[in-house]
Parts: C-alpha cells; sequence; structure tokens
C-alpha cells in the first residue's frame, strides 16, 4: 500500500538563518530538518511527500526582506526535490503582499526551479485570498493551472484569549476565512483551472457549508461573485487530512465533497501522529479499503502528477 504526504513542511537552513523578526531576533518555530520529515515518513511507510515553509511565509514587514526570503527558500526547497525527485516535491514560496514581485517569483519558481505548485497563506498583513489586489496573480495561476496550497497563516489581529495558541482554532479559521474570501470574491468563478489544497480538512469550512452558503439566500448583494453557490465552489476544491486524521472531520468533508478531492496528510513537524510505527492514522481505518488508498494516495495524482510513477503510471 502506498502512502502519499501532501502536508509536510521544511525549512531549509539557508531560509531558517534568515527568518528574524524586524528586531533581528530569530522566529519563534520550531526546527523542520530534511532529515526528520525523511525519518517520519520512514516510520509511518510514507513513500512521498509534498514540501513547504508553511508560515510565517515570506513577509515579516520587508517587502525587499520578503524578496529575499523566497527566493532563498525556493531554491534550498528547489535542491531538495533534485535530489529526489520521486520521493519529494516542492512548493514555492511568494513574496506577497508585493504582486508583482510575486509574479516573477512564481515564473522562476515554476519554470526554471520546475517546482511543483506554490504556497498561498490564507492572508499576508491583513489582505486575503480574495482581494482584488492580489486578482492578478490568481489569473496567473488560472493561466497555468498551478497547484496551489492554501495553508492558514497568523491572524491579522491580537487572539481574543492569548492564553489558546494561535494552532488551537484561530489556524481553522483563518482557513475557512481565505475560503469564503475566494468564493465570494469572484475568484473561484473567475479561475476555475486552480487546483486548490486547503489544509486540514478545510479548518471549519466543511461543517459551516451550509451556513457559508446561506448568504445567496440571506444577503443576496453579497454573493453576485458566486453566481454557482457557495457549495459547488467548496465541491472543487482539495482538502488534505493534516491534523485531521479522524473520522468526524472526514465525514463532514465528505458531505461536501466527494472522496477523490480528499487527500492525505501530516502536518509535520506539528503531526499529532500515533507513538506506534506503520498506520500515521488509525482513526480513518472505517474506510474501505480501497477508499483509503485513494485517499493516501491515488488522489494526490490530480495535484502532484510527479508520484505517478510510484502507482505504476506515467508523469506529466
Amino acid at each position: 500500500m502506498h502512502r502519499i504526504d501532501l502536508h509536510t513542511h521544511v525549512l531549509p537552513a539557508p531560509y531558517l538563518e534568515r527568518l528574524r523578526l524586524p528586531d533581528g531576533s530569530p522566529f519563534p518555530i520550531p526546527p523542520a530538518p530534511l532529515d526528520g520529515l525523511e525519518a517520519t515518513m520512514e516510520r509511518y511507510a510514507i513513500d512521498a511527500a509534498v514540501i513547504s515553509t508553511g508560515p510565517p511565509g515570506a513577509f515579516l514587514g520587508d517587502v525587499a526582506r520578503a524578496v529575499e526570503l523566497a527566493r532563498v527558500a525556493n531554491e534550498a526547497i528547489a535542491g531538495i526535490v533534485r535530489d529526489a525527485p520521486s520521493r519529494f516535491a516542492g512548493l514555492a514560496l511568494l513574496p506577497l503582499p508585493d504582486v508583482d514581485a510575486s509574479l516573477a517569483e512564481l515564473s522562476y519558481a515554476l519554470d526554471e526551479l520546475e517546482l511543483d505548485g506554490v504556497l498561498l497563506l490564507t492572508n499576508v498583513a491583513g489582505t486575503y485570498l480574495g482581494d482584488a489586489a492580489w486578482d492578478a496573480l490568481f489569473d496567473e495561476l488560472d493561466r497555468r493551472g498551478a497547484y496551489v496550497f492554501v495553508h492558514p497563516g497568523f491572524p491579522p489581529h491580537a487572539p481574543p484569549l492569548p492564553q489558546h495558541p494561535v494552532w488551537l482554532y484561530e489556524f481553522p479559521f483563518e482557513t475557512t476565512r481565505a475560503v469564503a474570501s475566494l468564493v465570494y470574491s469572484g475568484t473561484l468563478e473567475r479561475c476555475p483551472n486552480v487546483r486548490i489544497q486547503l489544509s486540514h480538512l478545510g479548518g471549519v469550512t466543511p461543517f459551516i457549508a451550509h451556513r457559508i452558503a446561506s448568504l445567496e439566500g440571506r444577503e443576496p448583494g453579497l454573493a453576485t461573485g458566486a453566481p454557482a453557490g457557495a457549495l459547488a465552489y467548496l465541491r472543487r476544491l482539495y482538502y488534505d487530512t493534516g491534523l485531521s486524521n479522524h473520522a468526524p472531520g472526514l465525514a463532514a468533508t465528505l458531505e461536501v465533497t466527494s472522496l477523490d478531492h480528499i487527500v492525505f496528510g501530516t502536518d509535520w513537524p506539528y503531526a499529532d501522529l500515533p507513538a506506534a510505527p506503520g498506520d500515521p492514522a488509525p482513526d480513518l481505518a472505517w474506510l474501505e479499503p480501497g477508499d483509503r488508498a485513494r485517499v493516501d494516495a491515488a488522489n494526490a495524482l490530480a495535484l502532484v502528477p510527479r508520484f505517478a510513477p510510484l502507482l505504476g503510471g506515467t508523469a506529466e
């Protein structure tokens, strides 16, 4: 049985060394070395993985520094992929909120470094993914039919309960805010070719999907950007199981989309994995074996065709 992990993070040393707060101090983030990921893959029989830096991304208040951080990260990730192209795929970091610089880095990352897609955080400096300021970027992603991994970023507000870490519920809420922004801005209607993967089974999106869709009936003037209805757009997104490898979350997601849009993820190094080696997601054992195999590996090929040979196919 094959397993492809579409949600892992690696922080290459050159990127991590430059990742500093405005006062010059290191950004408080756990290390995510490649050898740690490889050990986890070995322990849980994971054949291949998609790697990205994850939050905080590139922008920490300085656009020029963001451009530098993105380039350093992308070249390092591309090096990992080049060294093991059947084992790793890589996602590019973009220096948003600078759209022109992001378009240039997108071209470099996909065309020259041959990375497999891009990482987009839910917001950068308070600008969410559906904002008109980023239309040119999404238009280019659509033209390319790009693979986009949407990961929660830090919220642009102070947590109302500071004793709770942001990952506890702010991150799932962040993903849901970004999804609603993409739906009702008209971005998903305008850009049907972008292949979007949402972290953590879409945050709380599946559970409140019908509430999100109710905007059309309750305040139709705010829903004109989603003429097909919100549920139609949610159905075509992909949802990874990172930190969500549990039956209740998956059951809710399967009410929103089909099984072929569910992909396996761990969210290493933040993953909550079982102590015993072997199956990294034993709570998904209720799936029929064929369905589990699709979630664990086969569905990934719609986003990362690089891994087709692993399953006996041909890479595009």
